[in-house]
């Protein structure tokens, strides 16, 4: 495979001693890990208030929630896209281009609000998904560099950023919320904006690993080039275990965007204030990344199916509470939950993903991955508003646990294949 001048770039400025990955890898999760803070606040301000401003802009009640599907649907036709520039042009230069279309999403999402325009709002929300295509991938990048046993953990410790994407997300929400007074909303996306454009500095600084000589040397066609693609997509993606992994993916973030986003309208719906909901939010988020400074350690001493397995289990617990009353307290208890069920399906679910291709296929194992789990979430959150207004919140809370249990049976099968194959 041919070696571009920005691929080149960052090859020439990371160490090629076999012996140093790790310490790469460290170094590019700390430094993702900032990049996911900045870039983390993109979905956390969409989904704090897609819903709200699209209740008020919106003719229709139930397309209150199409701005957050929207993001979730440029976040899945994002992510082919987004590898392929990567593969082409290398990391670094493709989370560049993602943070600068992040700027653009909330310059967009902004002027939206100001002209009181449904569809230019659902566009910026749309273009902010494009830019959480290239946010979502921070996670593989620390792991490409990564040894086997170091994988999991550098993927918590750049998942730990979000932490701070969790306090800075609903933070800039309830402080800028009135930044534009004729415009309530607009100066939290120009603030998302501004937060891309820092982002933009923080990915700068991510070095790749060294290409081998002979990978570099290889001429568009050859032989060696040809071995670098690895197996067909066809191929990967027919693997039981890949299946098992994006459908335990796919139920852990498809159900946290479907509670996620109904529940900030059934909080106003109830005759709570949106700094309530804005709060609710950001308590799941910090729920959803706090755990990941030791969710590596836990895959790494339990397994990733059982710490996968726990997440769906706490899914369903959350949507337990929620169907059990509707105070604060429920639905607090049930955002936090959620958060905490998430991290350990969703990173569980993503450390299966890397069992299974080589390192020459991941660029386009990861992007089938993200594009399947997150055209399922856009489905997912775009079903959520629909279902509130006809079904109400006791109907949207049913619907969780048939996946969980489909879902759970299969994360078990593969476990119990995985025992004997050992044995």
């Amino acid at each position: 495979m041919t070696t571009t001048k920005a691929g080149a770039l960052e090859a020439e400025a990371a160490p090629a001693h076999p012996g140093t990955d790790d310490a790469l890898a460290r170094r590019n999760a700390f430094v993702m890990a900032g990049a996911q803070a900045l870039g983390g606040a993109n979905p956390a301000i969409v989904i704090s208030l897609g819903g709200i401003v699209g209740q008020s802009l919106a003719e229709n009640p139930a397309l209150a929630t199409l701005p957050v599907s929207l993001l979730n649907l440029g976040l899945a036709l994002g992510t082919i896209p987004a590898a392929m520039i990567m593969r082409r042009y290398g990391r670094r230069a493709g989370y560049v281009l993602g943070a600068s279309i992040g700027v653009v999403a909330g310059a967009i999402a902004s002027v939206g609000i100001v002209r009181e325009a449904f569809y230019l709002f659902c566009l910026g929300t749309f273009v902010a998904g494009m830019y959480g295509s290239y946010v979502q991938s921070y996670r593989y990048a620390a792991a490409d560099t990564a040894s086997p046993a170091f994988k999991a953990r550098a993927i918590s410790w750049v998942m730990a950023g979000g932490l701070v994407a969790g306090i800075i997300g609903p933070q800039v929400v309830i402080l800028t919320r009135e930044a534009i007074p004729e415009a309530p909303f607009a100066g939290a996306f120009l603030a998302q904006a501004a937060l891309a454009l820092v982002s933009i500095l923080v990915v700068s600084l991510f070095r790749a690993p060294a290409r081998p000589a002979a990978s570099a040397a290889a001429l568009p066609g050859s032989a060696a080039a040809k071995a670098d693609t690895g197996r067909p997509l066809s191929v990967i993606v027919r693997q039981g275990r890949f299946v098992v992994a994006v459908i335990a993916g796919l139920v852990s973030y498809g159900l946290m965007s479907f509670l996620m986003t109904a529940t900030p309208l059934a909080m106003v719906g109830c005759g709570l204030p949106v700094e309530t909901a804005a709060l609710g939010i950001s308590w799941h988020i910090l729920a959803m990344f706090a755990p990941a400074f030791f969710t590596g350690r836990l895959i790494d001493r339990f397994g990733k199916e059982t710490i996968t397995a726990i997440g769906l289990v706490l899914t369903a617990i959350a949507a337990a509470i929620n169907l059990s009353g509707l105070t604060v307290a429920h639905f607090w208890g049930g955002l936090v939950l959620l958060g905490l069920g998430w991290n350990f399906g969703f990173i569980g679910a993503t450390a299966m993903v890397t069992d299974c291709h080589r390192p020459e296929e991941r660029t386009k194992v990861q992007a089938a991955n993200d594009f399947l789990v997150f055209g399922s979430v856009a489905i997912a959150s775009f079903s959520a508003g629909k279902l509130l207004d006809l079904g109400g919140w006791e109907t949207l809370n049913w619907l969780v646990f048939p996946p969980i249990v489909l879902a759970l049976v299969l994360v078990a099968l593969q476990a119990r294949a995985k025992r004997l194959a050992a044995a």
